[in-house]
């Protein structure tokens, strides 16, 4: 008998529980547990020096943390599906597995806790949680574009990991608003919640609603009154002083500092205006080259903006119309954190796989931006070239890509 020491609602405790259930495995709930008191008996100590839960009772040991625990469970059925089969298959699952730890619940974890009260409030912190949760979130929905689950095509142990993980998230902060940008991540998540060996563990699922509230600070408390005592009225005075000035310091000191700008914010004025740009694409119906590219060409400035073809390196693997759509579909999601500075067209071409992917992109500044880079994974799955205005041949190749290709607006 395997016994599970953690309380009810516990998602790391899910893990092991849906292991079990896929697993044909008996793990009991030890009964009456009490976060903050029974982690906290010198027996429980003995099982995890740290006092933190999940802990599985085997009769061979304990064992703690939750993903060695649901592996433990899972190895407990020889040959197990949920496993892997293959080599490869077990080192895809591990993959996933540690995707889902440090990329997903470590970010849903940093943005979500401190609004829970479990550690400091800062905004700084929090945009950064969210902006790499958005960079993983990205990720996966790229891969399960094309594919049901993480591994295979059926529920593997990297699923039930990453699908408690992604329960975290989905029912205390990332409302719709938030995963509508990740279209197969939805999908995968409400279809693993749904099969009916996970729903037995996290009954329904309901999608968060709201952000909770950010935590206020408390209020200093009030010193006492007290009858003060006989001194000089100039030394009250200058004790006064010397409190409110430590009081001033100590509020600058807790001060958030502002957010620094956007280097491309700090680039001398230009005289085109993309929105003006955008505007006139949008709204041309006939005489698109008269109209439109040639309004583009009166707009351009060459000093404030460049332009930039892309090409996708991996064209042989674009064998699939839809897959390569949703790959295109989903780098123009990533880019939407350009929007304020960059204009977009992408291209699918061809009738007959392998497809090919080009697109012209023009963005503020000389060179492609640095957060662009860093921030959307993508971009290394092209080759960029900056287009040569001299060379008659580029400069056409532009006009046709901006005739060609259907906008990627931004604002």
């Amino acid at each position: 008998m395997q016994v599970l020491h953690a309380g009810k609602t516990n998602k790391n405790a899910f893990k092991a529980l849906i292991a079990a259930e896929y697993s044909g495995v008996q793990v009991k709930m030890v009964e009456n547990f009490e976060m903050g008191v029974s982690n906290k008996t010198p027996e429980f100590i003995k099982m995890n020096p740290l006092g933190k839960v999940p802990v599985l009772e085997t009769p061979e040991g304990p064992v703690f943390e939750s993903n060695a625990i649901a592996r433990y469970v899972a190895r407990s059925k020889v040959n197990n599906p949920i496993c892997g089969s293959t080599l490869i298959d077990y080192g895809h699952i591990e993959q996933w597995i540690d995707f889902a730890a440090m990329e997903i619940d470590a970010n849903i974890a940093k943005w979500l806790y401190p609004r829970l009260g479990y550690g400091v409030y800062l905004p700084p912190a929090e945009e950064a949680a969210i902006a790499a949760l958005k960079r993983a979130l990205g990720a996966l929905n790229t891969h399960l574009a094309s594919n049901t689950f993480l591994v295979g095509h059926f529920v593997t142990l990297a699923d039930i990991i990453m699908t408690c993980n992604l329960y975290l998230g989905f029912s205390q902060i990332m409302t719709k608003s938030f995963t509508s940008e990740f279209p197969h991540v939805e999908r995968y998540f409400w279809t693993l919640v749904n099969q009916p060996k996970i729903k037995k563990i996290l009954g329904e699922v309901k999608q968060a609603v709201s952000l909770p509230p950010v935590p206020s600070k408390k209020s200093a408390a009030q010193p006492k009154e007290t009858k003060p005592k006989a001194e000089p009225k100039k030394e009250a005075k200058k004790e006064v002083e010397k409190q409110a000035a430590k009081a001033e310091a100590a509020e600058e000191e807790e001060a958030p500092k502002p957010k620094p700008k956007n280097p491309l914010d700090l680039l001398p004025p230009s005289k085109m205006v993309l929105d003006d740009w955008k505007r006139l694409y949008s709204n041309t119906k006939t005489n698109f080259r008269e109209v439109a590219i040639k309004g583009f060409w009166d707009m351009y400035d060459p000093e404030g903006y460049s332009l930039w073809f892309c090409d996708y390196k991996y064209n042989e693997e674009n064998t699939v119309s839809f897959v390569t759509m949703n790959k295109v579909g989903g780098f123009l999601q990533r880019m939407d954190l350009a929007r304020k500075y960059a204009f977009g067209k992408m291209l699918v071409i061809g009738a007959n796989p392998p497809f090919k992917v080009k697109g012209l992109w023009l963005f503020r500044g000389q060179e492609i931006p640095q957060f662009v880079i860093d921030e959307c994974y993508d971009m290394e799955l092209y080759e960029w070239k900056k287009v040569d205005l001299s060379d008659a041949a580029q400069k056409e190749r532009v006009n046709q890509m901006i005739e060609d290709c259907e906008p990627f607006e931004g604002e």
